[in-house]
């Protein structure tokens, strides 16, 4: 007997197939389509390799919601948790300080070993890994400045991390045969005005070129260049501003890497997309969601999302994009965020998909912008959801809400108890 979820699709299917949409296709290309899962929505950013160390950088964690993961054992636990409720397999990013060892070890002394046993686990789960060097919550960056620092001996224990973390992606991309995108991101900035602007971005220019100085296969190991306009301690100037970083990505042949929190409130990643990849061979995607400032919400299927995944289908860029979510919610279960985030990724991918995109090009070239807004504006309506919930069904994870009494029984059989 034929589910009711496949009775809706089978109407979906009809109605998009009248716009000359293959719906069968849409679900088969999104179920490739790898999201990077944040591992540090899982314990408030905090690691394993420090213990009772404050965050820094100017990131904050709001709440003190129960069940946050304390050992890697549980933050695996967890994700798998989440993972098991999530369409496709995907890949899972981590930072330096999720190392797994009982070493005493610092962020200049990690090695692969030290990330032997993510690897093993990644294998089992079918998942790829992406990684991150943790330019914060450390002594050496106390000043505020880490890789940009006008101390010799700060700025070289930074680059030594880096090249470090380097290596270890390296490694991570080789093990499981599949690449892994290595973000640089540095908290770098003066809270009050500066007399010299260029200097720092001179030395940052100078260390970053020492870090990337040693060959890695493309294969396997891909560097990004993450910028901000601001952080908390650093509301005046940033070294590391989109003008350094677009700039040194580009003249250096790296990919940028765009966050959604980490512009001006009236800017938006989905515009600048098009633009980097103009002139960059990949690129990629902190998706999250910026309340007034980059406050790292949980990701929504809002008007923003949409348009970034509207801005990669429309214009065939997906295949250069590494999409990675990067948000960190302890008000509420942790579980859930993973598991809204990612199917929000997701969905705003469907609804991108099944959109006619030949036919709303052609009207746009036509110059007949009378249609391209009222067939636009139709598609808001047309039945993603139907097709959603079989692309949940068929992938075998839970469909519409469903997901969330699993979540619940886990806070109270787990997270409860920790």
């Amino acid at each position: 007997m034929m589910s009711n979820v496949l009775k809706s699709y089978e109407l979906a299917k009809e109605r998009y197939a009248q716009t000359g949409v293959d719906t069968d296709q849409v679900i088969e290309k999104l179920g490739k389509i790898k999201i990077s899962m944040n591992c540090w929505q899982g314990d408030d950013v905090n690691g394993f390799l420090f213990q009772d160390v404050a965050l820094s950088g100017g990131i904050q964690t709001t709440g003190n919601y129960p069940g946050k993961a304390t050992t890697v054992a549980q933050l695996k636990q967890d994700m798998e948790k989440a993972l098991s409720m999530i369409p496709g397999k995907h890949k899972v990013s981590l930072h330096a300080i999720y190392a797994d060892t009982d070493e005493k070890v610092d962020l200049d002394q990690l090695e692969p070993k030290h990330f032997a046993s993510w690897i093993e686990w990644a294998k089992e789960n079918g998942l790829g890994l992406d990684f991150n060097p943790t330019c914060f919550s450390h002594p050496m960056a106390d000043s505020g400045f880490t890789i940009s620092s006008a101390d010799p001996k700060i700025r070289a224990f930074w680059i030594e991390h880096c090249k470090r973390c380097r290596r270890i992606a390296d490694y991570f991309g080789r093990e499981l045969g599949q690449k892994c995108v290595t973000n640089y991101w540095f908290p770098d900035g003066y809270k009050d005005i500066p007399i010299d602007r260029e200097a720092p971005r001179k030395r940052m220019m100078t260390a970053l070129d020492e870090v990337f100085s040693e060959d890695m296969d493309p294969q396997y190991n891909l560097d990004a260049i993450e910028s901000k306009v601001f952080g908390i301690g650093a509301e005046s100037y940033t070294v590391g501003s989109n003008e350094f970083c677009v700039g040194y990505a580009t003249s250096r042949k790296k990919a940028c890497c765009l966050d959604a929190g980490h512009y001006h409130p009236t800017e938006v990643i989905s515009d600048k997309i098009s633009s980097v990849l103009l002139f960059t061979d990949e690129l990629l995607l902190h998706v999250s969601r910026p309340v007034r400032w980059d406050s790292d919400h949980v990701v929504i299927l809002d008007d923003e999302l949409n348009a970034i995944a509207q801005s990669l289908v429309r214009t065939n860029l997906l295949a250069r994009t590494h999409i990675g979510l990067d948000f960190f919610d302890a008000s509420i279960n942790r579980i859930a965020c993973w598991v809204i985030g990612m199917r929000n990724m997701q969905k705003a991918l469907l609804k991108a998909m099944l959109e006619p995109t030949e036919t709303f090009k052609k009207l746009e070239l036509d110059g007949d912008y009378t249609s391209r807004l009222a067939l636009t504006e139709e598609q808001k309506v047309m039945p993603f959801g139907a097709v959603w919930d079989y692309f949940c069904e068929k992938a075998g994870v839970p469909v519409g809400d469903a997901w969330l009494s699993e979540v619940k029984q886990y806070e109270k059989d787990v997270l409860s108890k920790r």
